[in-house]
């Protein structure tokens, strides 16, 4: 039998991070993840260099059934407390866009900096190691016959007795990669609630034969508004929807890029998503002028506005439209204008959780304490992905999986002490 003060499953951002601020909080630590690698979610993020945060990080950019869950542990740990932990293990980085911090070599230097921190807390990590159970132990020494004691864990490697237990262990974003409903089905085991999970920071999918003429387009890539409302909103309503200004990717199934992936998070089956393909460009103006000035095709017209590929799309099968723009009636390049700016079409899905960088919903953090994500069962906590709480795309997760860590190593080390 082995035991330790505590058992975080999952060798994660989350699960690593809590493990060595705990470990130096001077508790005996253990963490257990099934998969052979460490971290590999780090490893592949931000093409190999790893958003690990996001200098601007609030709660504003967090999805949540209760978005100011995220709000107490964003404030006791930010963004700048780990740009200082960087710095101490002299990892170089720069900001990329939108305070957005990358490392200048290697995702490997963040994973080699956290196992540097598990190391100095004395953390024991076994890997690859599968959990087959967690059960809760329960004594009445105390005259309170449901009273928690700890924890017994079967594990590959044997019994782990634990006085508490973390649950690290992601939602289910790139299975390839180990991701599992592991984390949802200890919530559930002991009685908590769950937020549906989704797929999120995902592309978006469109059918077949309707896609068919923009197929054709797959690779480009431009600036774009992007948002997405209900099918009912009204205009009221449509003002306070969530907009992003960032680039869109066309691909041969659908549409993909930063701004696709930020409205993919707040997209729902059967929703249209509006687009402005020429955002910060009066199209209308800009179009009926060149009409009295130019004896241009249209398409070329249009093309110094967007990208000419997407000018040839978007004119060659209107007749209206096969001609010099000083020919064109004033509506048919009002029109033309108008679907420009507000380009509205209805995904038939997502690329699912293998394409998903993030997985929405989890554990429910109604059931959860927002200053030290421990949950209504004693002693067992939960932190990162599997929570309820998203961050949008540009290093918010890290930072939740870093804020959310620190929480929870500082309750476990004050309720040991």
């Amino acid at each position: 039998m082995h035991s330790f003060d505590v058992v975080i499953i999952g060798a994660g951002a989350a699960g690593l991070f809590c493990a060595g601020m705990t470990g130096q909080l001077g508790l005996k630590v253990l963490v257990l993840d099934h998969s052979e690698k460490v971290a590999e979610k780090i490893r592949i993020s931000g093409g190999g260099r790893c958003n690990f945060t996001n200098r601007d990080a609030t709660p504003a950019q967090f999805l949540s059934e209760n978005p100011h869950f995220c709000r107490s542990a964003l404030s006791r740990y930010t963004p700048q407390d780990f740009i200082e932990l960087l710095q101490k293990h002299q990892v170089p980085f720069h900001e990329k866009h939108k305070g957005q911090l990358f490392c200048d070599r290697s995702a490997e230097d963040i994973i080699n900096l956290l196992l540097a921190e598990c190391a100095a807390g004395g953390v024991e990590r076994w890997q690859p190691c599968s959990v087959k159970s967690v059960k809760c132990v329960k004594s009445a020494a105390t005259g309170d016959a449901s009273f928690v004691s700890g924890y017994q864990i079967d594990s590959d490697r044997g019994l782990i007795n634990a006085a508490q237990v973390v649950i690290a262990t992601g939602g289910l974003s790139i299975p390839k990669i180990g991701a599992t409903d592991f984390g949802y089905r200890i919530a559930s085991q002991f009685g908590l609630r769950l937020v549906e999970p989704r797929a999120a920071l995902v592309p978006l999918t469109f059918d077949g034969a309707g896609w068919a003429p923009y197929a054709q387009l797959a690779g480009l890539a431009l600036p774009v508004q992007i948002e997405t409302s209900p099918t009912d909103a009204t205009p009221k309503q449509r003002k306070k929807s969530v907009v992003f200004s960032e680039d869109l990717l066309f691909t041969h199934r659908g549409l993909s890029g930063p701004a696709v992936l930020q409205i993919s998070s707040f997209w729902r089956e059967g929703q249209p998503v509006r687009i402005n393909l020429a955002p910060g460009t009066d199209l209308n103006a800009t179009l009926l002028k060149a009409k009295s000035q130019s004896r241009k095709l249209i398409a070329n017209e249009l093309g110094a506005m967007v990208p000419s590929r997407l000018a040839d799309a978007w004119v060659g099968d209107d007749p209206a439209l096969q001609r010099p723009i000083s020919d064109a009636p004033d509506k048919a390049l009002q029109t033309l204008a108008a679907r420009l700016a507000d380009w509205q079409l209805v995904p038939t899905g997502t690329e699912g959780y293998k394409k998903a960088e993030v997985t929405t919903g989890g554990v429910d953090t109604r059931d959860l304490s927002s200053q030290s994500m421990e949950s209504t069962q004693p002693g067992l906590y939960f932190i990162g992905e599997v929570v309820d709480v998203t961050g949008w795309l540009g290093g918010y997760n890290f930072q939740w999986a870093w804020a959310s860590g620190f929480a929870c190593a500082q309750a476990m080390a004050m309720k040991k002490a």
